[in-house]
């Protein structure tokens, strides 16, 4: 995942971006840059490959400045190259981002249109123009760069230099995190504590929609409105900075929050938003063909196994390709049959766990093409699979899955338009249209993200319930099991998930005054059948709260309460509507008080049977 850093100070910056770089690395990324204001003019030096290239070029060219900017990236729009690296420069600005920009085509059309030039395919470079172009208009850099925010679709993470303004550094995040780091006589701006780790531990963290202003002296922060904010500053552990928890209580709601990231970065890895294609050559290059591919068999465990079976409404959907889902634990013990056209999908976060990794094993020894959907790209599944398709996660603390949850789904979703390419079930329209749609789930997820009060609110009532139902329909099935073992693994509270038309076929009998029924219901072709389910619910005293979008019909009962998730393609719900069913677990979980990182009798892996 990409990482920015940014210095402002008396000292030599560059060296102070590369050490902050270097500890970035973990992340991933496939370029590297720094840009600097040498004698009031902003510099640039760039690489394709590992920080090391980078250095290369700066002992060739060097950089001396006590203010800078420095970014690893990992591709998104563009390929790996030095044109497409960050920072990204127009006129009088220069810039570093972390994100994906909705709107940039349609930016970058009205910006050719006033004759302005593009040197890159990325959607970052429409950013530095769009600023430049405020700037030109005769507006302070605040005021410039408030219009810009206002102007962007997506999420973001930003940081950017200004020609004219020695030791000032604006950022900016929504739908990704920025840290600011205090010093004394510098200052600093950050993807994350890790980034400014070597220079401080002294750390205000951004809220969503804050925009910053930062100096050698200090930092001026401003709200999504343009408010002035104040921030808390707090203390960090340099030793421990990869795995704080910063501003958050839990490692499990920090990792909630970081799926917009998340998300996008596994996205990244198997489409191209630039063309709005599916990368099927790449994913070809492992000798895993779609179209000679008879059935996929998915196996995997808990979560995972959830994850796979969401990614079988798509595989089938959208591919024509069968595919199975099993739980690796009976399908390694059951002698399954299996066919030579069948290729076995492996689905782990740590890519050890002992059940999937052993069904795995089998499959490749009954002579079967494998895949690995692994967030640990070292890990044994990695290893012994013929390709390794990963997700991009990052370290995941708690033990009870989220963000590697999402980036399972995001990562399946992206191969089930693959295959639906190689397999010429959906023309080079619709492929745009749901690569479109696949790219707007880290903007709407970080919407997701803002219904915390009203999930709140109900967490303070589902605390006090012994048995809690979950339903839904279609690729909502799975995240409504998925919602009820994250309940079950954290506040210790019996619930089940169902598919909603199975109601009336038994669980119904459940249904009471006490029982809660969590509905998720996107505004998909099967809505008014949910809706229906929910009435028999609430006709039988039963409460319910349906998590729908605010543009659903309003069903008819007595009892139901809605919580509004964000309106989205369906292909991508399970991605938005699994932040609610995560945010419900987490603070029932915390207004239990039970502990929410480490559930009991629960580990993090599972390398035995």
């Amino acid at each position: 995942m990409c990482g920015i850093i940014g210095v402002t100070g008396t000292g030599p910056a560059v060296p102070r971006l590369i050490d902050s770089l270097k500890r970035l690395e973990y992340r991933g990324y496939d370029s590297a840059g720094v840009a600097a204001m040498v004698d009031g003019r902003i510099e640039r030096r760039r690489a394709k490959g590992k920080i090391r290239e980078l250095e290369a070029v700066l002992v060739a060219e060097p950089l001396a400045a006590t203010i800078g900017i420095g970014h690893t990236r990992w591709a998104t729009h563009g390929a790996p190259t030095t044109p497409n690296a960050h920072p990204h420069k127009a006129g009088r600005v220069a810039l570093v981002h972390n994100g994906i920009i909705e709107n940039f085509a349609e930016l970058k059309a009205e910006l050719q249109a006033e004759g302005r030039a593009f040197e890159s395919q990325t959607d970052t470079e429409v950013v530095a123009h769009l600023l430049d172009h405020e700037l030109g208009t005769g507006k302070s850099p605040l005021d410039a760069f408030k219009a810009t925010l206002d102007r962007l679709t997506g999420a973001y993470a930003l940081a950017v230099l200004i020609e004219g303004e020695d030791e000032l550094i604006l950022g900016a995040r929504k739908g990704s995190p920025l840290v600011v780091g205090w010093g004394e006589g510098e200052m600093y701006l950050g993807s994350d504590a890790l980034a400014v780790g070597p220079f401080t531990q002294k750390i205000s963290y951004l809220e969503e929609g804050d925009f910053v202003a930062v100096t050698r002296s200090g930092a001026t922060m401003f709200d999504a409105s343009g408010a002035p904010v104040d921030r808390p500053v707090v203390q960090v552990s340099a030793s421990s900075a990869m795995v704080e928890k910063g501003a958050y209580r839990h490692f499990m709601e920090k990792e909630i929050h970081e799926q917009p990231d998340s998300v996008q970065h596994t996205l990244s890895h198997y489409l191209d938003l630039v063309t709005g294609r599916a990368k099927v050559q790449t994913l070809e290059a492992g000798a895993i063909d779609f179209a000679r591919i008879d059935r996929i068999q998915i196996v995997a465990c808990g979560t995972a196994f959830y994850a796979g079976q969401i990614g079988r409404y798509a595989f089938e959907r959208i591919a024509g390709l069968p595919c199975d889902v099993e739980i690796a634990s009976e399908f390694r013990y059951r002698s399954p049959a299996v066919t030579p056209g069948t290729l076995a999908v492996a689905v782990s976060q740590s890519g050890e766990t002992a059940d999937t990794l052993a069904s795995l094993t089998w499959c490749k020894g009954q002579g079967l093409k494998t895949a690995a959907v692994v967030n640990v790209h070292s890990s044994s599944m990695a290893r012994e699979a013929d390709v390794l398709w990963p997700t991009h996660a990052g370290p995941e603390i708690g033990v009870a899955s989220t963000k590697a949850f999402t980036a399972q789904v995001a990562a399946l979703l992206a191969l089930a338009v693959a295959a639906g390419v190689a397999r010429g079930r959906i023309d080079g329209q619709s492929e745009g249209e749901l690569v479109k749609a696949l790219f707007e789930a880290p903007r709407l997820i970080a919407e997701a993200l803002q219904m915390d009060a009203d999930i709140r609110a109900v967490a303070h009532d589902l605390s006090k319930a012994t048995d809690v139902l979950f339903l839904g329909r279609g690729a909502m099935f799975p995240l409504a099991m998925e919602g009820a073992l994250k309940l079950k693994e954290i506040s210790y509270i019996h619930a089940e998930g169902y598919a909603a038309g199975e109601l009336k076929h038994g669980p119904i009998a459940l249904i009471d005054e006490e029982t809660p029924t969590i509905a998720l219901a996107p505004l998909d072709d099967v809505f008014e059948k949910t809706a229906s389910n929910l009435q028999e619910v609430a006709a039988r005293g039963g409460p319910v709260i349906m998590i729908a979008p605010r543009t659903a019909p309003d069903p008819h009962g007595a009892g139901i309460r809605r919580i509004h998730a964000p309106d989205c393609h369906p292909l991508i719900a399970p991605l938005v509507y699994a932040v609610p069913v995560q945010l419900l677990a987490y603070y029932t979980a915390v207004q239990k008080g039970t502990d929410v990182d480490q559930p009991r009798n629960l580990a993090k892996s599972v390398t035995v049977e």
